[in-house]
């Protein structure tokens, strides 16, 4: 189903592809990052919010590097694999009432915000299917704009939660690690980052991710009824 999504869309000329890409990759990067904040906040830690990056609102979060440059270079490139961030939401973990605990329910906030993203275009996609023909020249950007979505969200999602610190997965098993196995884990983010380079540049990175992300996407078009 992945490699469907890929075929329909690289179908599309480059003004197309980037037209419909634009608004799911922007979204599902805010309000990734909003994800973090709102949960930091709930568990006692109201940082993001006294710094006003609890808000949709794009210009708050865009780093002009992972928001901009990155997700349009892959765009172009036609690499099939569209990923990026925003400006990390600011979480002072000792404001946290179990921090530990508490760091790793905020990490994992962000992919669970991805999911119900996906879920939310795929609904759209499903809005698309039971639209007139008439109207065609709404449907069918609709589509690709929600299979644009589900694809954003759900690679988004899945590369996030690698266990690898400074990703969302490697904090998650920061926080549920026992004691000496967390503290060595959180010793690898200073070189999470070229880590990741290393597997991306080996092809190694998506032998991880997308087979991962196929099932995701079946559940997510399972779950709306595709």
């Amino acid at each position: 189903m992945l490699q469907k999504i890929f075929g329909i869309l690289s179908d599309l000329s480059t003004p197309q592809l980037i037209s419909v890409l634009i608004i799911p990759v922007l979204f599902a990067i805010v309000v990734h990052e909003v994800a973090h904040g709102w949960v930091a906040k709930l568990l006692g830690d109201p940082t993001a919010h006294r710094l006003g990056r609890l808000t949709l609102n794009p210009f708050k979060h865009i780093d002009p590097v992972g928001t901009i440059l990155v997700p349009a270079l892959l765009v172009l490139l036609r690499t099939g694999f569209v990923f990026g961030w925003a400006k990390p939401v600011p979480v002072t973990w000792e404001n946290l009432r179990r921090p530990k605990r508490d760091m790793a329910l905020v990490a994992a906030a962000g992919p669970a915000a991805n999911f119900l993203m996906a879920i939310f275009w795929g609904l759209m996609v499903q809005l698309s299917r039971a639209l007139p023909e008439s109207i065609d020249w709404i449907s069918e950007p609709l589509q690709h704009m929600g299979l644009a979505g589900i694809l954003a969200n759900v690679l988004l999602m899945v590369f996030n939660l690698i266990p690898l610190p400074p990703l969302d997965g490697g904090r998650v098993a920061v926080g549920l690690l026992p004691g000496p196995l967390s503290y060595r884990l959180s010793q690898v983010e200073p070189y999470g980052f070229f880590i990741l380079l290393g597997l991306m540049v080996l092809g190694v990175l998506s032998m991880i991710v997308i087979p991962v992300a196929e099932v995701i996407v079946r559940l997510v078009l399972l779950l709306v009824g595709f």
